[in-house]
């Protein structure tokens, strides 16, 4: 199992973290991306990929609700972090609407700066994407063109979306919401291409059932991978090992960072 997107440098994962990874590691957990958000998050990634290294690979972008007016500085950051350190993505990156749009230009415009640092490093990018579909996929698609790839972040769109994002050569990033009881994904997914999915938990939160509303784990992984079973009905092996595949095709972890 891989856990594309976790938020191991939060405080929480603190104490004894070498025993959390080992029993993530006992539980049948490869490797997990560990996400920067913001410039204050920078340092925590990379001091917990370090103490983890070939376990915790670390990705580095400004959240989109972390954007202010002076975005230029914040990517400004990124852009060093990026020539100083070796990430394995770029992100978490994207656009969010849901509750402030003050700043959606700068959004924006930091988004595509960013997606600029990723074809420059020629990294995938990890998108976060809420309540502003058709505006991240306008704003996706020269991209695309040229080449960028990644994973949709924490998908539960219509099918329709669905289609449009691996059009572009994108892959699905499921976790938690799939196992949802009001949760509409499985039908969504049920008629879309398995070596298209990426699995990951969004830890600590986003939790799967029947931990919900608790502190996620990449080892709940193993959760989504059964309810993914039942939707293109094979086993829960073959799903793990297509998606441990799907995550080594878009990202390198051959080395540590």
């Amino acid at each position: 199992m891989i856990d594309t997107h976790a938020h191991l440098d939060d405080p929480q994962y603190a104490d004894d973290f070498l025993a959390f990874v080992a029993d993530q590691k006992q539980s049948g957990v490869e490797a997990v991306i560990i996400p920067g958000i913001n410039i204050g998050s920078a340092t925590a990634v990379f001091q917990t990929c370090n103490m983890a290294p070939y376990f915790c690979f670390p990705a580095m972008g400004i959240h989109p609700e972390e954007i202010t007016a002076d975005w230029q500085q914040q990517i400004e950051v990124v852009r060093q972090t990026l020539h100083s350190h070796r990430c394995i993505a770029v992100g978490e990156i994207g656009l969010d609407y849901h509750f402030d749009v003050t700043f959606k230009r700068q959004q924006q415009e930091a988004l595509e700066a960013q997606l600029e640092l990723a074809l420059e490093h020629d990294l995938p990018v990890l998108l976060h994407n809420r309540d502003s579909t058709e505006d991240m996929l306008q704003l996706l698609l020269p991209f695309a063109k040229r080449g960028l790839r990644g994973v949709m972040h924490c998908f539960s769109g219509s099918r329709e979306t669905a289609v449009r994002v691996l059009d572009m050569g994108f892959y699905l990033g499921i976790g938690g919401v799939l196992t949802f009881k009001n949760s509409r994904l499985p039908e969504t997914l049920a008629s879309l291409p398995l070596n298209r999915l990426v699995l990951e938990t969004d830890a600590p939160y986003m939790a799967p059932v029947p931990f919900r509303g608790k502190r996620n784990e990449p080892k709940f992984i193993q959760y989504v991978i059964e309810r993914l079973a039942l939707v293109y009905d094979i086993s829960a092996s073959d799903i793990d090992a297509a998606t441990t595949a799907n995550a080594h095709t878009l990202f390198n972890f051959a080395q540590p960072l």
